[in-house]
């Protein structure tokens, strides 16, 4: 009687395992949407269709509110973030650029020399992101079956999304069209060469032209001024027409097409063993001008997304089928972008300028310490200090970066100074904590200056001038797909749980650094 009550248990557990190994997904998508906002979603419900959005909240787990664990998010460290499930200060990328301490020069957080372009100029990899992803992991369970591969309208998005051992990663080349890779990857594949030959934006550009999908009375939000409809031939800027289609709601419609490419030619998704594809998509501002510039443009970028998701998901259920996909879809969140002038409205600002504040600090430090230059670059709101002349000259750096931070607090403009060793080794709040995270050793600058609402940083190297903003702007999540039962979730959710959650479903262990756990 025990025998059979043992064989039992076994069988039944048998049973059990061979039933969950049966519900592992073919293929996880992860569909990262650079600048999509919660409350435009919900806001511009009223002009979608059934199968996108509206789809994803009622068939899928949506959270309407995900948050990020540390300031300035970008697209860089937003999708690292979201693969490494880890903040910056444990994954390496900060921004989408930063100043190379070495030699002085701005990079970009993919930028690496040591790899040739394919199809492009630039050299790429994903070795500045210093841990693993949940698409590595996935590689290291199945010993290298898996398939692994990003498609992104830029660099350093597929890169990122695509991790240290993909077999390859995607993205447009702004000056020709074509799609291009890296030799980081091994792989170029011959269908990827005869879609370029064949399919390339640059045969098809001149005949897109981008106006409202919509009849006008039908957008809202709009300022009294607009009335009429827009209309952008991209084919007119000889120079620029690729970078402002990639700004366009028809990046994601070439995402979607070399997607359908891949998923046609190669064997993705087409055995047993889960396979992983990393896809962005772009929802933010046309050619990144303000909200109050391009408020139709805004809406009917929404409206074309709704759609262009809604392809995805028919792609997806055509070629691999629903019940053998995991989709999830995340924001990089929302950078604000310039305002109008705010003298005209008497609000309080002002300018506020990198490179005078830095000679200064250089200028007080001189007569502080002697002859010498301290200051050794700066580059978007960070200093970096000459560690070398410190050290030769016998000087504490601790002291010099706090004695920098108390000069620097007391220029007009200023909100708050963060010096590197008051981040690392400084008291604990939740404000601190969010800039500590931010930072990291190797590429984050000795002190990073925080700008008060409303003042202008003019940074005299760069034509990016921003005013400074501290509004939230709430970032969505959606998973969807392999027996995720259907709920909106309002309360906020930590954007590094996704990866474990991921990984859960999966069976396979969560990033090497990823101390969070999984949100359900």
């Amino acid at each position: 009687m025990k025998k059979r009550l043992l064989t039992s248990v076994f069988a039944l557990t048998f049973a059990g395992l061979q039933m969950q190994a049966q519900t592992t997904p073919k293929l996880v998508v992860t569909l990262t949407i650079d600048q999509l906002r919660a409350d435009y979603m919900e806001n511009f419900s009223a002009l979608y269709g059934e199968k996108g959005f509206k789809r994803l909240l009622r068939d899928g787990k949506a959270y309407t509110n995900a948050t990020f664990p540390f300031s300035d998010i970008d697209r860089s460290s937003a999708i690292a973030a979201i693969h490494t499930g880890v903040p910056p200060y444990l994954n390496g990328i900060i921004a989408n650029s930063w100043l190379d301490i070495t030699s002085l020069r701005p990079m970009e957080s993919v930028d690496d020399s040591r790899f040739k372009g394919s199809n492009t100029n630039e050299g790429c990899s994903p070795e500045n992101m210093l841990t693993s992803t949940m698409a590595d992991e996935l590689k290291i369970s199945t010993r290298g079956a898996s398939f692994v591969y990003a498609i992104a309208p830029y660099k350093d998005a597929a890169i990122l999304g695509a991790g240290h051992a993909a077999n390859g990663a995607f993205w447009m080349n702004e000056e020709t069209g074509k799609w291009c890779s890296t030799t980081y990857y091994k792989e170029f594949p011959l269908w990827l060469n005869q879609f370029n030959e064949r399919k390339g934006l640059d045969f098809r550009i001149k005949d897109i032209t981008w106006t409202p999908a919509r009849e006008i009375s039908e957008y809202r939000y709009l300022p009294e001024w607009r009335s009429d409809a827009f209309k952008y031939k991209f084919d007119g800027d000889k120079l620029n027409k690729y970078r402002h289609l990639l700004t366009s709601p028809y990046a994601n419609e070439e995402v979607n097409l070399l997607a359908e490419e891949l998923l046609e030619k190669s064997d993705v998704g087409k055995d047993d063993i889960t396979d992983f594809l990393s896809l962005t998509y772009y929802a933010g501002n046309y050619r990144h001008r303000s909200a109050e510039d391009c408020a139709m443009e805004i809406q009917d970028a929404y409206v074309r997304l709704d759609n262009s998701i809604a392809y995805l998901i028919e792609l997806l259920d055509r070629k691999i089928g629903l019940k053998n996909v995991l989709l999830c879809i995340a924001s990089t969140g929302y950078s604000e972008l310039p305002s109008p002038d705010n003298g005209a409205y008497n609000i309080p600002g002002g300018e506020f300028h990198m490179n005078r504040c830095s000679t200064l600090l250089n200028m007080y430090l001189m007569a502080t310490y002697g002859q010498g230059q301290y200051v050794e670059g700066v580059y978007g709101q960070q200093i970096y200090l000459n560690h070398k002349l410190i050290e030769e000259k016998q000087l504490s750096l601790t002291e010099i970066q706090e004695k920098s931070a108390d000069f620097l607090s007391q220029f007009s403009g200023v909100c708050e100074v963060y010096s590197s060793h008051r981040l690392l080794l400084g008291s604990w709040s939740p404000e601190v904590n969010l800039h500590r995270n931010s930072y990291h050793r190797k590429h984050s600058g000795d002190l990073t200056i925080e700008v008060l609402p409303g003042w202008t940083i003019i940074r005299e190297n760069n034509v990016d001038n921003r005013t400074q903003r501290y509004s939230y702007s709430p970032a969505p999540v959606f998973i969807f797909g392999a027996g995720t039962p259907a709920e909106v979730v309002r309360t906020p959710v930590n954007i590094c749980r996704l990866a474990p959650t991921i990984c859960g479903i999966l069976r396979i262990r969560a990033p090497n650094a990823c101390k969070e756990q999984a949100i359900y």
